[in-house]
């Protein structure tokens, strides 16, 4: 039985949710669209990776450090005391992103930078910008292997994706390659966004997994899951 890396906190129950954690080996991807939420999901999860004393590194492409600390304590989601004691290292590429377009060898530079992977889980928040100017099927499958064999270590990989940033074929290939496939939908509803988790795969889970799990993000609480409600 593979080891689970649950990502349980007392406030809220997304890790009951979703089978009670993720697999060892499993390869994560989060898909949605701009403002989806994405990067939200994948704070709350680290925050609770590292509150089960799982090693996370989190390679962001939103937030500086000094920004993603702010944000996570913002949602109540202290994170100091890992990243001081190393169970968290977070890596900002926002620069890197910004010089991307003359960058076409970002998937091999990725790649190349063993530090980042020795983690036990590596969470890249969004993928789909790292790579959208450096990207084709070729080097989608380069990087889809590389991924694999790191989760053949036992590693979990956590990737968010854009669908537009990369195109159908490629972000399929993505769908189609990994263990936990999960969709994030948000519709507005009169003043408020009603946001949901949509599970479409979820390989190997210890417990039940639900398939829709709404949930909000709210000031100094982080991530709320909602109870779901009868329409």
């Amino acid at each position: 039985m593979a080891k689970i890396n649950a990502f349980e906190i007392p406030r809220d129950d997304l890790n009951a949710k979703l089978g009670g954690g993720f697999p060892a080996g499993s390869l994560v991807v989060i898909e949605g669209g701009s403002g989806g939420g994405k990067s939200s999901i994948t704070q709350r999860l680290s925050f609770g990776l590292n509150e089960n004393n799982v090693s996370v590194t989190f390679i962001s492409t939103q937030l500086t450090t000094k920004g993603f600390i702010n944000q996570m304590y913002s949602m109540d989601y202290p994170i100091a005391p890992f990243l001081l004691n190393g169970l968290l290292l977070y890596i900002p590429v926002i620069p890197l992103v910004q010089a991307a377009k003359s960058r076409f060898d970002f998937i091999e530079r990725l790649m190349a930078a063993e530090e980042l992977f020795e983690k036990n889980v590596i969470i890249i928040d969004t993928l789909s910008s790292l790579i959208k100017y450096s990207v084709n099927a070729e080097k989608s499958l380069d990087l889809i292997s590389f991924f694999k064999k790191l989760n053949g270590m036992g590693k979990v990989i956590i990737l968010t994706i854009e669908p537009n940033q990369l195109g159908e074929d490629i972000a399929s290939m993505f769908r189609s390659s990994c263990d936990v496939y999960i969709t994030l939908k948000s519709k507005p509803l009169g003043s408020e966004v009603k946001r949901t988790i949509v599970v479409n795969k979820f390989t190997g889970a210890k417990g039940p997994v639900g398939q829709m799990i709404g949930f909000r993000i709210e000031p100094k609480v982080g991530l709320v899951v909602e109870i779901a409600s009868v329409s």
